[in-house]
């Protein structure tokens, strides 16, 4: 039986399953091969296995009798005794079994056969298992073959498909080409464990940009968010968790040796790599790329809809062929872009919708009208850029002026200059700011004011009582 030891050492590195479980599974085989040969109703068999896996023994356990009745399970007293000298009637004893002489050979067949099928069903499951927990990772192999358009991919000891669906249109192959492809799903056939692979996917363009930028590795820039039309374009939004890493220049890597990268495992798919902002003024600014926005308005921040504009020479940029520039910056942005140019503007088009909501509201006749003096009250304005303002100690309207002046809201961390114009913006449209007149003492007023001469117009002053031209009299009254 030290075959049937090898055999298992054998199948546990084939299959990799342990060696217990092969060891279970052939017990339960032999066992049933027992049951095929002697009767289905015995359970007499016993099957042990040396320690080191180098002895495999099959016994059938019989009790002494005098008088045998069923020779399956019981043994004459004197057969015993020739076996164990010291054995009496009601011992048990296990003897030793030839499978070659003492089992059928269609039991025998029969008996490989379900081990073979659950050995496979165990390394089935063992995979199915392994392989779940690998969705969405990145996996390496190669072209084996094609079969109408979805392609097959050699594993090792699994398969893999890349249906048409998941290839990109720019990409070919031919037989022992490397593919690098995301694991998408893990599917259980009837010839085993098949993974279903993707390069189309937007989390594939993630996992390759995150094996040439260590910078996301370590969490230090994060990728908010991918819009691709795979084979053509791909957007990406990256934002840094330290003020002194520009996550854009940390993707595209010195030269542009990183991005290019990216650009060639995709094999020259193009991609923007943009800057995520909170503001979604400056995210869709950024997102339209590389058409220059000259100003987003925001028409319904519930329903996600905005209108970018842009310059006669810029529009086509922005729409992209056939549309592909905006649409990937919708989907970037999970916004609704709508694109026009200045002379394609209206009055109503001007006009931020929910900034106008908010200002009816508060601005509506009402008996009391809540008096505007931080910058906390004015509406529309981003909740971050608020609260970062408030921080810094510039919630006062008066406060936010005179740091506006002097340069020092640009020192703001976390909140960009273009957030900073924009809520001087709504200071300027929904504040009305007056110079405050200097307070004049009476002296002060009585020395600007002029006094003349009822007679002759001469001027004289608030001390004369006499003109000094005509010689009148003169008297001043307070009224």
């Amino acid at each position: 039986m030290s075959e049937m030891a090898d055999a298992i050492r054998a199948l546990s590195a084939e299959k990799g399953i342990d060696e217990d479980s092969i060891r279970q599974t052939i017990e339960r085989m032999i066992t049933a091969t027992y049951q095929k040969s002697f009767g289905k109703g015995y359970t007499n068999c016993i099957v042990t296995f040396s320690d080191d896996m180098t002895d495999v023994k099959i016994y059938s356990r019989k009790t002494v009798v005098d008088g045998v009745y069923d020779p399956v399970v019981e043994i004459e007293l004197e057969e015993a005794k020739q076996l164990t000298p010291e054995a009496e009637i009601g011992d048990e004893l296990d003897i030793l079994l030839d499978p070659k002489k003492d089992f059928s050979r269609g039991a025998v067949s029969v008996g490989k056969q379900d081990a073979h099928k659950n050995l496979n069903e165990n390394s089935r499951n063992k995979l199915l298992e392994e392989y779940k927990n690998k969705i969405g990772e990145i996996i390496i192999g190669y072209y084996q073959r094609e079969y109408k358009g979805n392609i097959f991919v050699d594993l090792g000891k699994i398969e893999g498909v890349l249906p048409v669906k998941y290839q990109s249109p720019r990409e070919t192959y031919e037989k022992n080409d490397r593919i690098k492809a995301l694991i998408k799903d893990v599917k259980k056939g009837g010839s085993g464990i098949q993974l279903v692979l993707s390069r189309t996917d937007e989390d594939f363009v993630r996992s390759i940009l995150e094996l040439e930028v260590p910078e996301i590795a370590d969490n230090t820039i994060v990728v908010k968010s991918i819009s691709r039309e795979a084979g053509y374009r791909t957007k990406i939004a990256v934002y840094s968790n330290k003020m002194d890493v520009d996550p854009v220049g940390a993707c595209v890597g010195l030269k542009g040796v990183r991005i290019t990268n990216v650009i060639r495992e995709l094999e020259g798919e193009k991609i923007d790599v943009l800057r995520y902002d909170e503001d979604p003024h400056v995210f869709i600014k950024n997102a339209l790329s590389p058409a220059e926005v000259k100003r987003v308005i925001i028409k319904d921040s519930e329903k996600r809809e905005a209108l970018a504009v842009v310059s006669e020479e810029n529009f086509s940029i922005a729409i992209g062929k056939m549309g592909q520039n905006v649409r990937l910056a919708n989907k970037l942005c999970d916004w609704l872009i709508d694109v026009k140019t200045e002379n394609q503007l209206t009055d109503e088009d001007l006009v931020e919708n929910d900034t106008r909501r908010a200002a009816e509201e508060l601005f509506s006749t009402q008996e009391t009208v809540e008096e505007i003096t931080l910058i906390s009250q004015l509406p529309g304005l981003d909740p971050a850029v608020v609260e970062a303002i408030k921080a810094a100690g510039f919630d006062e309207i008066e406060s936010f002026i005179d740091a506006y002046d002097n340069g020092s809201l640009d020192l703001l961390e976390g909140v960009s200059k273009e957030q900073i114009e924009n809520v001087n913006s709504v200071l300027n449209e929904y504040v009305e700011i007056e110079d405050e007149e200097p307070e004049v003492s009476e002296d002060e007023a009585s020395e600007e004011e002029e006094y003349f001469c009822p007679e002759c117009n001469t001027r004289i002053t608030a001390d004369m009582t006499k003109c000094p031209h005509c010689g009148v009299e003169i008297s001043f009254e307070e009224e």
